[in-house]
Parts: C-alpha cells; sequence; structure tokens
C-alpha cells in the first residue's frame, strides 16, 4: 500500500479534524497517524486489537511490544494510539519554556504532537488515564528529543493524566515472547474447542506427544491441537506461568484451567 504525502498544513490538519482523527474510544477511536500517514525506517505493524475489536497502527516494534503487553495486562480498558494533543496548548507551553515547537521543515506549519499510547485502566474499581511514551534507550541523549519531551510531560502535568517514558529496558522479555507466540491463536475457529477440553481431562505427562495424539485420534490437521491449546492460553482459559517460557514439554499436570485468572500483570 502506497503511502500518502507526508507534508503537514493547515488544510490537512483540519481535515484530519474533521474525519474524527484522535476521537472515539475501543473500535469507534480513530489514531491521528495510521502507518500510511509516516515514513518509517523501521517496521511498522497494522494489528487486530483483543480488547477493542479494530485495527491498531503501531509505527516502530518498540510500539508493537508495548502494545502486546498492554492487551494482555488485565487492568487496561482501552488502548488508543497515535493520540493527538491539542496544539494550542503545546505551542503555549513551547513558547513558555522556550522550546521550537514541531514543525513541518517544508511548510513550516507547527505539527500536531502525539503521544504514542493514552490508555484507559481500571485502578481497583476506578476509571483512570494513563499516557505512555516508547523510546529507545540511546534516543535519550539526544537533546531535541528530550525537549519535545519536556513539552508532552508538561502538558499532560497539566491534564492531570500521569505520564511516562517506556524504553525497551523496561518491557519483559520473556512474557513479551510468550504473548507474541499465543496472540495469533486468539481469533480461531473454534469447532474442536469443545472436544480439546473434554479430552483435556485425559492428558497425563508430556503435553506435546498428548497434543500429537489428539489430532491423531479425531483425523485433525496436523497443530490442530497446539493452536487450540494456544487460543486457550491467549483467552486465559489456561494459565502457565508466563514469567517462564512457554514450553511444548510441561507436565499437563502443571496447567491450569480456569476461567477467571491473575494472569495479567499491569504493565500501564
Amino acid at each position: 500500500m502506497a503511502k500518502r504525502q507526508t507534508g503537514w498544513t493547515e488544510t490537512k490538519i483540519n481535515r484530519y479534524l474533521k474525519e474524527g482523527r484522535g476521537q472515539g474510544e475501543l473500535n469507534n477511536y480513530k489514531p491521528w497517524l495510521t502507518i500510511q500517514d509516516v515514513p518509517s525506517t523501521g517496521r511498522v505493524h497494522r494489528v487486530m486489537g483483543w480488547k477493542t475489536s479494530r485495527p491498531h497502527h503501531l509505527l516502530s516494534d518498540l510500539e508493537f511490544n508495548y502494545f502486546c503487553l498492554a492487551e494482555w495486562a488485565e487492568n487496561v480498558i482501552d488502548i488508543r494510539e497515535q493520540f493527538p494533543l491539542d496544539r494550542e496548548i503545546t505551542m503555549c507551553i513551547a513558547d513558555e519554556k522556550e522550546i521550537k515547537h514541531p514543525k513541518d521543515n517544508k511548510t513550516t506549519t507547527p505539527t500536531v504532537m502525539t503521544t504514542d499510547f493514552f490508555l484507559v485502566v481500571n485502578d481497583n474499581g476506578q476509571v483512570k488515564y494513563k499516557a505512555r511514551t516508547l523510546k529507545m534507550c540511546e534516543d535519550l541523549n539526544n537533546q531535541r528529543v528530550l525537549e519535545k519531551f519536556e513539552i508532552e510531560r508538561e502538558y499532560w502535568e497539566r491534564q492531570g493524566i500521569d505520564w511516562a517514558i517506556v524504553t525497551e529496558h523496561e518491557l519483559p522479555v520473556t512474557i513479551l515472547d510468550n504473548i507474541k507466540f499465543i496472540r495469533q491463536s486468539y481469533d480461531i475457529d473454534t469447532k474442536y474447542f469443545g472436544v480439546f477440553v473434554k479430552e483435556w481431562n485425559n492428558f497425563t505427562g508430556e503435553l506435546l506427544p498428548n497434543l500429537k495424539s489428539l489430532d491423531s485420534k479425531y483425523n485433525l490437521e496436523v497443530g490442530t491441537s497446539l493452536t487450540l491449546y494456544k487460543y486457550a492460553l491467549a483467552k486465559k482459559i489456561f494459565k502457565v506461568d508466563m514469567s517462564k517460557r512457554i514450553s511444548l514439554h510441561e507436565d499437563v499436570k502443571n496447567i491450569k484451567v480456569q476461567k477467571n485468572s491473575d494472569s495479567g500483570k499491569r504493565w500501564a
């Protein structure tokens, strides 16, 4: 898919506002920027959200990794990526702090600043909001990056919303790898899941031979039972220690079966 023109003008900004960019919630939210709107030197991701049932536009691997953790966290209700900041406020802050406000290099139009993630969270029964900015640790040595972060920090402070920078060092590698291992099985054909759960009660010993045996017993396509197992983990019907790498050689007696799980650690 071709990239759109990336230059900013007042006309373009007004068009984005009329389109409802940066507005809405859950499946109705529209990010200010999509993967087609911006040039990227790295990988971008367009993935369907578990919580929102809409495509999310993530502009780097780091954003995707944080998104996976936010999806897994049970206290996160809504995830709004590429969230726009009120330009009048950010320009005012920039003037007060004598910081150059971001602008388009060609048109000199002041650009709309964004925060990578605006999260709606359940904090012990109360709805709260959190803003999170993702950045590689090495980029924090860049003075211009820090200047823009100062505008962003002050913006959210004035809104009374908790804001923080998250680097790659804050993301737990093993938990992240486990989430990625199962996330593609979250939304699958569950035609045989009832059979899978019934047969699970007869499983003994190492997991993988049992899964292979189930495929063979019901003449299923090879790997079907593994996919159903990953589905059960993704839905938190089955529970394993996510801080340890998921192993297909695990003894089935160590895998808990439950409908309500406390395994979603808070990553907001």
